[in-house]
C-alpha cells in the first residue's frame, strides 16, 4: 500500500494511520509532498515504515529515479491522508508537477483520499466540483469530520478519525473492485438506550452510548447495505448515509422496529433496551416526602423475541448480548431459548469493553462453536460481526438474515 501525505497541520496524524495499517498486516510505502515535510519530517515515516520515504524522485538520495512509475505500479491501494485542497485540485485536473500527483496519474490501484482543510475551503464550489470529478473517476472520498480546527474555525474540514481511515483502507483492500458484500441487503439496527419515565423529570435507563450500534451501521453502509437505524438516547453522533429514526422508550422502539421489519433482510438489535418500566407513570413530579419509595415495575416489550416470532421464511435471527457474569453460559442459554442462529456476547466488566468505550472484546457464539476475539475498536469488531453474517449467508444459500440484540 502507498500512503501519500500532503501539507497540512493534520499531517502528524498520518503516523497513527501508518501504525494502524501495519498492525493490520499491511506493508506501507510512504510518499510526501515538500510542504508536508514542513509539518512532519520524512525521518519519522522512514523509522516507522523501515523504507525510504519519497519526496522528490529526482533527489540525490532517491534510490529510484523513476519512482513515480515503479512506486505506483507496485501497490494495491493508494491512500492520501491528509489530502489538501491543492492536491485534490491537481488529481481532479490531471496536473502532475510533483511526485505525489505524478504517482496518481501513473497508478492503476484503487485510490482513497481523506481530505483535511479549512471549512470555507472545503465548502468552496471549486473544491466540491473537484471532489465530484474525482468521484466520477472512481476515487473514494472519506469526508472530513466536523469540529474545531487549528485555525479556530468550527465546521466540516477536520481530518477523519485515523481509525476510520484505516478501516476504510482495509475495506478497499479486501474489496478493491468496490463490489460490496452487503449491497443487496436492507439492514435494520437498533442503537442506544431507552428511557422509561417514572414522572415528568425522572426515568429508568442504562449507560449505553450507541457506539457499537453506530459502528455496525457505519460498517454495513460501507459494505453497500441500505441501513435504517432506530436509535434511543446516544452520546455519539450517527454515521452518514443512513436513515435515522429517533425514539425514547422501549414501546416506541418496538413500534418503530415492527414498522420497518417487513422490508428488512437483516435486523441488528444493538440497543440496550430497558427490561422494565414503571407500571404507572406519575403525571406530576414525585415529591421527596419519605425515606423510601416503592416503585412497581412491569416488563417492557421484548423486541428480539417478537422479531424472531414474526420472522418470515427469508429471515434468520442472530443475537447480541451484554453480560457481567457467566458470559458464555448466559449467552448460550439465550441462543437456545430464543432460537437464534448466532449470538455476539461481550463482558462489559472487562477493561476496554465497557459502556461508552471506543473498544470492545466480543465472543461470537454459534450453535456448535464459540470464538473469542481480542480487544479491538468497535468499528473493527463491527466488521468482524458482519463477516460472520456474510459467512452464514454462504452456509444458508440465499436466505436473508435477521440479527438481534438483548432486550
Amino acid at each position: 500500500m502507498a500512503l501519500g501525505i500532503t501539507g497540512g497541520i493534520a499531517a502528524y496524524k498520518a503516523a497513527e494511520i501508518l501504525r494502524g495499517l501495519q498492525r493490520a498486516g499491511c506493508t506501507v510505502r510512504v510518499a510526501m509532498t515538500k510542504r508536508a515535510c514542513e509539518f512532519i519530517q520524512p525521518l519519522t515515516f522512514r523509522a516507522l515504515s523501515g523504507a525510504h520515504v519519497v519526496v522528490d524522485d529526482y533527489a540525490p538520495d532517491n534510490p529510484d529515479p523513476i519512482a513515480h512509475i515503479t512506486f505506483s505500479q507496485s501497490v494495491d491501494l493508494f491512500l492520501v491522508a491528509p489530502a489538501t485542497a491543492n492536491i485534490i485540485a491537481k488529481f481532479a485536473n490531471g496536473v502532475a508537477d510533483d511526485f505525489l500527483s505524478s504517482t496518481y496519474l501513473a497508478s492503476q490501484a484503487p485510490v482513497l483520499i481523506a481530505p483535511a482543510m479549512n471549512t470555507t475551503m472545503w465548502e468552496h464550489p471549486a473544491t466540491q466540483r473537484n471532489l465530484a470529478r474525482l468521484r466520477e473517476d472512481g476515487v473514494r472520498i472519506l469526508d472530513p469530520d466536523a469540529g474545531e480546527m487549528a485555525c479556530g474555525t468550527i465546521g466540516p474540514g477536520r481530518l477523519s478519525d485515523p481509525e476510520k481511515i484505516v478501516q476504510a483502507a482495509l475495506a478497499m483492500l479486501n474489496d478493491p473492485t468496490g463490489k460490496a458484500d452487503l449491497a443487496s441487503e436492507r439492514i435494520l439496527i437498533t442503537v442506544g438506550a431507552t428511557r422509561e419515565e417514572i414522572d415528568p423529570v425522572r426515568f429508568i435507563s442504562n449507560r449505553s452510548s450507541g457506539r457499537m450500534g453506530f459502528a455496525i451501521a457505519e460498517a454495513a453502509s460501507a459494505r453497500g447495505a441500505d441501513v435504517v437505524v432506530v436509535a434511543g438516547f446516544t452520546t455519539v453522533d450517527p454515521p452518514a448515509n443512513i436513515k435515522l429514526i429517533r425514539v425514547k422508550s422501549a414501546a416506541e422502539m418496538h413500534a418503530a422496529v415492527m414498522g420497518e421489519l417487513e422490508t428488512a433482510s437483516i435486523f441488528i438489535g444493538a440497543a440496550a433496551v430497558a427490561d422494565y418500566r414503571p407500571a404507572k407513570r406519575a403525571e406530576d413530579k414525585i415529591k421527596k416526602s419519605a425515606d423510601s419509595l416503592e416503585l412497581a415495575l412491569e416488563r417492557t416489550e421484548d423486541i428480539l423475541r417478537d422479531v424472531a416470532l414474526r420472522r418470515s421464511g427469508q429471515q434468520l435471527v442472530v443475537g447480541f448480548a451484554a453480560e457481567t457474569n457467566n458470559v458464555l453460559e448466559n449467552a448460550r442459554t439465550k441462543l437456545e431459548t430464543k432460537g437464534l442462529d448466532l449470538l455476539v456476547a461481550n463482558d462489559v466488566t472487562k477493561a476496554g469493553a465497557g459502556f461508552d468505550s471506543s473498544t470492545n472484546i466480543i465472543t461470537i457464539i454459534g450453535k456448535d462453536d464459540a470464538r473469542e476475539l481480542p480487544l479491538m475498536s468497535k468499528r473493527l469488531a463491527a466488521d468482524r460481526i458482519l463477516d460472520e453474517v456474510v459467512r452464514l449467508r454462504g452456509l444458508k444459500g440465499d436466505t436473508a438474515q435477521v440479527v438481534g440484540n438483548s432486550n
